[in-house]
């Protein structure tokens, strides 16, 4: 079977082409091809010996995945559907701003967290993606888009590992996986402009920090454990004591001096000024230095939760500033192609859909990288 070259951070580069007999500096050449270059045929490796290229060729590929659909907005986003095989697709979104452009990454095909709130958690959970699936997004993604623009320098400078799927539940492809986007030879992104979220998963914040420390958003979403128990599941699991300790922890080791709190604004649920006065409690009372990011909720009919209107959210952080706490109200974006915060599922939730699109495409010959359905809307 072929490796695939996307699933190797710069060590294990090294240590597949020791295991060719070759220079462990090869592997920083051949590092930078693939992911500064964005380089997937061994050709082009003009400076690589040709008995090098030869044996990679027998040994090992640089596979992307194949597109299904690429949908974008009025206001600049960009989603693409990739195929990750036996019926399975995650989705990625580009976010374009004047001062930078963020790819929202996913990690499983599916989650299993849950949280009532978020689409993505109702299809259910297939499977973790692979580190090659969760870079070849990054990958495509930077790639194609330089080719779109028609510029060679870098369009994504941020990553936020908020697509599809619990980043922290599938940690052994993660740390690879952040470790090229952070290395100079690959991607070359600060540590402040990567991000992981998790909805709690606390023994692995804890390993995050030590093995990795990028920036930490939290899904919070609620201020006491009752409530929070029944809008994200894993809190039963890990409650909030638990929780923001491990937030504490984090900030010893976080690249920026600040945790992120996400939440989810529901009417009459979580959005009351006694929510926020329990909000203000809750982060005083642990000492936990943060700001809170206020998310539109996005509706959709399985969820049967309304969106806090606009009066309410406003109020909602005005209460957090007045306490001293840097609250942000989040621009929706993409929400004309489902690619706003919570709706990852979009193209997905259909299976049986998917997997006939799939099989159209496969025997057409079109489930190459450059097989796009583009939508325009």
């Amino acid at each position: 079977m072929m490796a695939n070259l996307l699933d190797f951070d710069l060590e294990g580069l090294a240590a597949l082409c020791e295991g060719l007999g070759e220079k462990r500096f090869r592997a920083t050449q051949l590092f930078r091809w693939i992911h500064q270059k964005g380089a997937s045929d061994f050709d082009q490796m003009s400076d690589l010996a040709k008995s090098l290229r030869e044996k990679l060729r027998g040994k090992a590929c640089i596979e992307a995945l194949p597109v299904l659909s690429q949908h974008n907005s009025a206001d600049g986003t960009i989603k693409w559907l990739f195929d990750v095989g036996d019926g399975n697709a995650v989705e990625t979104v580009f976010i374009p701003e004047d001062d930078r452009g963020t790819l929202c990454v996913s990690s499983q095909a599916g989650c299993a967290v849950g949280c009532r709130f978020c689409s993505t958690g109702h299809q259910g959970f297939s499977r973790n993606l692979t580190t090659a699936e969760i870079l070849a997004q990054l990958w495509y993604a930077e790639h194609s888009l330089r080719r779109e623009f028609g510029v060679s320098e870098r369009i994504i400078s941020n990553v936020v590992m908020m697509g599809m799927g619990e980043p922290l539940q599938n940690y052994g492809a993660l740390i690879p996986a952040l470790r090229v986007m952070l290395d100079d030879h690959a991607y070359g992104l600060s540590r402040r402009r990567v991000t992981v979220s998790t909805s709690g998963v606390v023994p692995f914040m804890d390993r995050l920090a030590q093995d990795c420390p990028v920036a930490l958003a939290v899904s919070l979403h609620a201020p006491n454990d009752a409530l929070r128990d029944s809008l994200v599941p894993l809190n039963r699991k890990y409650p909030l004591q638990e929780l923001m300790a491990a937030c504490g922890r984090y900030l010893i080791h976080a690249p920026r001096d600040f945790i992120t709190f996400e939440y989810c604004m529901l009417s009459g649920v979580n959005d009351t000024l006694t929510h926020a006065q329990q909000v203000i409690s809750l982060v005083k009372d642990h000492g936990v230095n943060c700001k809170f990011n206020l998310i539109p909720f996005n509706p959709f009919p399985a969820s049967g939760l309304l969106r806090s209107s606009p009066e309410q959210v406003n109020s909602f952080a005005q209460y957090l500033q007045d306490a001293g706490i840097v609250t942000t109200i989040r621009k929706t974006r993409g929400d004309d192609i489902d690619a706003a915060c919570g709706q990852l599922a979009g193209d997905v939730k259909d299976r049986t859909r998917v997997q006939h699109r799939i099989a159209l495409q496969r025997s057409a010959g079109r489930g190459g990288p450059d097989a796009v359905t583009v939508v325009r809307v």
